[in-house]
């Protein structure tokens, strides 16, 4: 997928690299769909799990937020064809399963959490309690990746002239939803 873009993926070409016949390949997955599913919740799984580790030790609120979205952009420019898969869904006709996407929605979670202890913190005023805020900061992080891949695809998240931007990108969040006085 990194290789052929993901919508580019074939049996027939996952079976020749693994030096069986296509056929052979239905005895696992039923369908093209099946492995992108099977993909999509081995991806979400491994990203949420880089999240929930970057948050352990660090303050709760907004470090712990920004620690789990570098984490997860540093992870998403290292499998940018699962990055793409989870994040930009470029094949069409593919709807995640409920169980693969259960990670994507514990992620949130995770985000929310973050939000919410900013929230308590005194690090961000009450509105960022809000779906509204889940959004902001998804397009602040989905932002910079996008940028990443379309124009730096090689490079390292912390490198560049995209992915640095994020912490100064972070510190709008207190702007945008200020904190109580």
């Amino acid at each position: 997928m990194t290789e052929e873009g993901v919508n580019g993926l074939s049996l027939a070409e996952v079976a020749r690299r693994l030096g069986v016949t296509s056929p052979s390949l239905y005895k696992y997955f039923p369908s093209l769909m099946a492995v992108y599913d099977a993909l999509f919740l081995r991806g979400a799984r491994e990203h949420l799990e880089v999240m929930r580790a970057a948050t352990v030790g660090v303050p709760p609120g907004l470090p712990a937020l920004e620690a789990a979205l570098e984490a997860g952009g540093q992870w998403c420019m290292q499998h940018r064809g699962l990055a793409q898969l989870l994040f930009w869904r470029p094949v069409p006709s593919f709807e995640p399963s409920p169980e693969a996407f259960a990670p994507s929605i514990e992620m949130m979670d995770l985000n929310r959490q973050c939000l919410a202890d900013a929230v308590a913190g005194g690090q961000l005023g009450p509105s960022a309690r809000s779906d509204e805020a889940i959004y902001f900061v998804s397009i602040l992080i989905a932002g910079t990746l996008s940028q990443s891949m379309a124009n730096e695809p090689d490079v390292p998240w912390g490198e560049g002239r995209f992915s640095p931007l994020f912490p100064r990108l972070m510190a709008l969040l207190p702007v945008a939803y200020p904190p109580a006085k």
